[in-house]
């Protein structure tokens, strides 16, 4: 079987970094391109770190994101005219963003995830199952814990968990957001979703759903303890956009929930 030519952009952040060493100990993938979004006199195992353009990607199939929104975006506008693949880790993405990623589906298959583990993907489908389950005596929250260096609260994993929520009472997710917490030791349910981050230490990702009626609670969580579990998950899903068409998919397209 012929190698995936692969880019990696974010190469310098926490995820870029594991993915170069997944992608080393994987069969499937050649790794030819790697990236930041400025200027870095460097070499990761004999590659040249590059800038974001059209002539860093021409060689590759697919290239998978982890790196910021606006740098995202960019990087679909180049993927999007040369044909590329396109995985997306990156989160904090605002409507408008969501909004032009779509439009970019519609060039390039592009699946993209608040989180790449299988272990997360299924909570957010019992998650949904859960919300369609429970009436509307049923109030929710999501709490979720990441080390100290994230930057962006609440978690993609979070709203991913919050859109499940959403999607089992047929609502948008944006219309159901409701206080962002940070850092509080216990925080209040609501008529919305309210969320409370946690960012200590070097904790990985925990991510808690619960519901309540006042008379009981339910919790559904995961937790991970090894962020090969996200690379190996990008790489699944690199691998599976190969033979897709455009669109705009996800972890759940490719796990085949239904």
């Amino acid at each position: 079987m012929k190698k995936i030519n692969l880019a990696i952009s974010g190469c310098l952040g926490r995820m870029g970094q594991q993915l170069i060493k997944s992608s080393k100990s994987n069969k499937n993938f050649k790794l030819i391109a790697l990236t930041e979004n400025k200027i870095i006199n460097k070499k990761i195992s004999g590659i040249k770190l590059n800038l974001n353009t059209f002539q860093t990607f021409k060689n590759t199939d697919v290239i998978i994101d982890f790196t910021v929104p606006n740098c995202t975006l960019d990087i679909l506008k180049i993927a999007s005219k040369l044909k590329k693949k396109v995985v997306i880790g990156t989160t904090g993405f605002n409507k408008k963003d969501d909004a032009l990623i779509k439009k970019f589906s519609k060039e390039i298959p592009i699946l993209k995830a608040g989180n790449m583990s299988l272990g997360v993907n299924l909570l957010m489908y019992l998650t949904e199952i859960a919300s369609k389950s429970l009436n509307e005596e049923y109030l929710s929250k999501i709490f979720e814990v990441h080390h100290k260096h994230k930057k962006d609260f609440p978690s993609g994993t979070a709203l991913m968990l919050g859109k499940g929520i959403a999607d089992g009472k047929n609502k948008n997710i944006y219309n159901l957001i409701g206080k962002k917490f940070l850092n509080k030791k216990s925080f209040p349910y609501g008529k919305k979703i309210n969320f409370n981050s946690i960012r200590k230490g070097e904790i990985i990702g925990e991510h808690e759903v619960t519901f309540s009626s006042g008379k009981e609670v339910i919790k559904l969580n995961h937790e991970a303890f090894d962020r090969a579990l996200y690379s190996d998950g990008a790489l699944t899903a690199a691998k599976w956009l190969m033979n897709k068409k455009p669109g705009l998919y996800s972890m759940r397209d490719l796990l085949n929930f239904k």
